[in-house]
């Protein structure tokens, strides 16, 4: 009885041993200071450190490239097994993973952990435009597409054109007869939709509250399955609208593949107490995040199936890589 007792203790002992915090945490962010790695990093940093999830500060790393690809092929390579590191990743990054673009490896050479919240596209004109709503857009690109210019903070191919694209699609237009102009950033393509240069802006819902206050732009569309929560709750979605166009943008994190399962599963269960805190979604809404809560499995499952969702749609507008 005795030794049965020692040895339920010293599982025990062993079971907490194995789930406690890394000694020293770390967030990877793939990008400069500033910008949305950074956001999605400080959002662990304060989400963690205000929660008591952690008894030192997280330190940020910053390590920019190819929206992700450095850092990607680095910790597979170089920092597999480090059980403190987390990195960022966002929408861009998996799109980029989809394409080929992080080079040989692939979805399944990280362990996905946890989100940290998400945006969602919007279909965004001037509050002067004679489209009123998704329809009255949709109508005018099919009765004459070059008519109607779209315009984005990104290249051709990028999440923002993808956007378009799938707009376009949706009326029934080639995306090839599709106008579409890239500029240097979500703000530089507002100002030329307030200029009057481009007819629809297809952006992103955090960008819009401000400027929706301000009378200055309608917003046609939300690209998300359901109606967002907050002050855009009364936009309808494209798919209420009967157009299935969605545009998640999903904002997270995963660790190396070596990390053990003792470490992954503790980032794991921390981020499922951390998202459903009170204190987090202050910080997540206060950086124009919506909610998104989904960790280990379910997230893993969800990556997988948006990089195969992203490769299809690549190839289907010619920016699969070869």
């Amino acid at each position: 009885m005795i030794k049965k007792t020692l040895f339920a203790l010293a599982a025990t002992v062993a079971v907490s041993a194995a789930q406690a915090a890394p000694e020293k945490t770390e967030c990877i962010a793939p990008a400069k200071p500033g910008g949305g790695f950074d956001l999605t990093c400080k959002l662990a940093q304060g989400g963690l450190q205000n929660g008591k999830f952690i008894d030192s500060p997280m330190r940020i790393t910053y390590m920019p490239g190819g929206i992700g690809a450095v850092a990607y092929n680095t910790v597979i390579a170089q920092r597999p097994d480090e059980g403190g590191t987390i990195v960022a990743f966002s929408g861009g990054s998996l799109l980029n993973l989809a394409i080929g673009k992080f080079g040989r490896y692939t979805v399944n050479d990280v362990k996905w952990v946890g989100s940290a919240g998400a945006d969602y596209g919007a279909i965004i004109v001037r509050a002067d435009s004679p489209y009123k709503s998704l329809k009255d857009l949709m109508t005018a690109l099919k009765a004459d597409p070059t008519k109607v210019v779209f315009g984005a903070g990104g290249s051709v191919g990028s999440q923002d054109w993808m956007k378009s694209a799938l707009v376009a699609k949706a009326a029934g237009v080639d995306y090839k007869g599709m106008r579409y102009v890239a500029f240097e950033g979500g703000g530089e393509a507002m100002t030329a939709l307030q200029g009057g240069h481009v007819q629809v802006y297809s952006g992103d819902a955090s960008e819009v509250a401000a400027q929706i206050k301000g009378g200055r732009v309608r917003v046609l569309g939300i690209l998300s399955d359901v109606r967002l929560p907050g002050e855009l709750h009364d936009i309808p979605t494209a798919k209420e609208q009967g157009y299935d166009v969605e545009w998640p943008i999903i904002r997270g994190y995963y660790v190396g593949p070596k990390v053990s399962d003792a470490d992954y599963k503790w980032w794991v269960g921390t981020f499922d107490k951390m998202l459903a805190s009170p204190d987090y979604a202050k910080l997540r809404d206060a950086q124009g995040l919506f909610p998104f809560n989904m960790t280990g499995a379910k997230l893993d499952a969800y990556v997988k199936q948006r990089v195969k969702d992203y490769a299809d749609l690549a190839r289907e507008f010619g920016m699969a890589a070869q």
